[in-house]
C-alpha cells in the first residue's frame, strides 16, 4: 500500500495507540501486576540499540529526510510496541506528511488535555536523551568521585540523575574506561533522599550488595535487581532512613518510565539492565548516584587523593605502632559502628592491635571514592594485612574532613 494514501487515517490511529500510552494510569506501585505482553514477541535486542535506532530517527528528521524517518520509525515500534516514545515519533513523522508538526507529540488536542503531564514527561524523556547522547564526557575522562579503584574492583557505575544517564565503566591496567551509557528513570520527588517514603533517589557513594533471581520478582521489576547498599553508613551518620533501593528494569509493558517515575529506585530498560547484571560483581563494584558528574583526567583524580593517601598511610603507621593514644587520635568522637560508641568499640581496638604485636600493616587492593555535599567523605576499602601474614580483613572506612584533619566516623570489616 502507498503510505500516503492512508496517511488521515493512519496517522490518527497510531497518535491513539500514542494517547492510550500517555493516557495509561500510573503503576501502583510494586503490588501491580503489568498487563500481559503483546502476542507478537519483540526480537532479542542488543542494549542501548532501541535508543540507538530513536536518535538515528531524530537525525534523519533534523537532515529533513522524513520518509526515511519514518520507515525506520514504523520499523522500531514494530519490534518495540511498548516504547511509548518512539510511538509518538511515529505518530509526528505520519502527521508530517500532511502538514507542519506543531510541536514534538503532537498528539489530537482532547488526548493532549486529558494527559498534559504524561505527554510533558515523554517530551521531557526525549530532550534528556538527546541532551546526553549531545554533551558526551570528554575522551578518557572519568567521574571525579573515582580518586583509586583497586584491580579487583573490576567494574563501576555512575549515574548522572541531571541528564537522566548511567555510566557503565570497566577497571583494567589502563584505569577506567566507559563502555556504555544509558538513559534512566529517578525518584519521583527527584533525588537527594532523606526519608522512607519520600520518593527520592538517594545521593553518594554505594555499592551492589545482591543480585535478585527475577524468578522471584514481580514483573513490575522487569529483567532483574540489584540492590544497593542504601542508607550507607554516612547516610545513617545523617540520621537518613528508608530501604529497598535498587537497580532494576521495567514491567513487560514498558520500554522505559518517565525521568522522574520511581519510589526511588534507578530504573533502565530492559535490555541495559540486562547487560549490567552479566557485567558487575556483587559486592566489588560502586555505584556513585550524583546530581552531575564532573568529569576530571585520570590524573586530576590521582592528583586529588595524593594528600588523603599521606593521612591514610599515617593512619597505617598508628595502627602498626600499637599505641592506641596515637591511634584514637585519627576516630571522630561520634565514631559509630553496629550502634556502639567510640568508648564502647575501643576494647575491640585494643585487641586488634594486640593480635598485630607491633607488625607493619599492609593495605591491600585499595579503592578510595570521594563524595562532597555539604562535607567532604572518603569511602575507603583495603584488606588490611599484618606483615608475615598472607591473608586479613577486608574492610571499609569512611573518613570525613573536618578543617585541615580527615577523621575516621565508621570502620568496619567487611569480608
Amino acid at each position: 500500500m502507498n503510505l500516503t494514501s492512508g496517511f488521515p487515517f493512519l496517522a490518527r490511529a497510531v497518535l491513539a495507540l500514542c494517547a492510550a500510552a500517555v493516557l495509561a494510569p500510573s503503576w501502583a506501585g510494586p503490588a501491580r501486576k503489568a498487563a500481559a505482553p503483546s502476542a507478537r514477541k519483540a526480537p532479542a535486542i542488543r542494549d542501548g540499540e532501541a535508543e540507538a535506532r530513536l536518535i538515528e530517527i531524530y537525525r534523519l528528521i533534523g537532515q529533513a529526510r522524513t520518509r526515511d524517518a519514518l520507515r525506520k520509525a514504523e520499523s522500531l515500534v514494530k519490534d518495540h510496541p511498548n516504547f511509548a516514545l518512539a510511538q509518538l515519533a511515529y505518530g509526528d513523522l505520519l502527521l508530517a506528511q500532511q502538514g507542519p508538526v506543531r510541536a514534538f507529540g503532537d498528539v489530537p488536542e482532547s488526548a493532549a488535555k486529558s494527559a498534559p503531564q504524561a505527554l510533558a514527561e515523554l517530551r521531557e524523556e526525549s530532550q534528556l536523551r538527546m541532551r546526553a547522547l549531545r554533551e558526551r564526557p570528554p575522551a578518557g575522562a572519568i567521574p571525579a568521585q573515582f580518586l583509586q579503584l583497586s584491580p579487583r574492583t573490576r567494574h563501576a557505575i555512575a549515574v548522572d540523575a541531571s541528564r537522566a544517564r548511567l555510566y557503565l565503566f570497566e577497571n583494567g591496567p589502563g584505569g577506567l574506561k566507559l563502555l556504555a551509557d544509558y538513559y534512566i528513570s529517578v525518584g519521583k520527588s527527584g533525588i537527594e533522599k532523606v526519608v522512607e517514603g519520600d520518593a527520592r533517589t538517594p545521593l553518594g557513594v554505594y555499592y551492589i550488595t545482591s543480585n535478585l533471581d527475577p524468578k522471584t520478582l514481580k514483573d513490575f521489576y522487569g529483567s532483574g535487581a540489584l540492590p544497593i547498599n542504601y542508607p550507607n553508613p554516612y547516610d545513617a551518620r545523617r540520621g537518613k532512613t528508608g530501604r529497598g533501593i535498587w537497580l532494576h528494569g521495567t514491567p513487560p509493558d514498558q520500554f522505559s518510565r518517565a525521568p522522574k517515575a520511581t519510589d526511588g529506585c534507578v530504573v533502565l530498560a530492559n535490555p541495559d539492565l540486562e547487560r549490567i547484571i552479566r557485567t558487575v560483581e556483587v559486592r566489588t563494584t560502586p555505584v556513585v548516584i550524583a546530581p552531575s558528574l564532573r568529569w576530571v583526567p585520570p590524573a586530576g583524580a590521582q592528583a586529588e587523593s595524593r594528600h588523603f593517601n599521606d593521612v591514610l598511610q599515617a593512619w597505617r603507621s598508628a595502627k602498626a605502632s600499637g599505641d592506641l593514644n596515637r591511634l584514637l587520635a585519627f576516630y571522630t568522637p561520634d565514631f559509630a559502628i553496629n550502634g556502639k560508641t567510640l568508648e564502647q568499640w575501643t576494647p575491640l581496638l585494643k585487641v586488634e592491635l594486640s593480635r598485630a604485636r607491633g607488625r607493619e600493616i599492609e593495605l591491600k587492593d585499595l579503592s578510595v571514592l570521594r563524595w562532597t555535599d555539604s562535607t567532604d567523605t572518603m569511602v575507603v576499602t583495603f584488606g588490611e594485612v599484618p606483615a608475615g601474614s598472607r591473608t586479613g580483613a577486608v574492610k571499609r572506612q569512611y573518613w570525613v574532613r573536618q578543617g585541615a584533619q580527615w577523621k575516621i566516623f565508621f570502620e568496619g570489616v567487611i569480608g
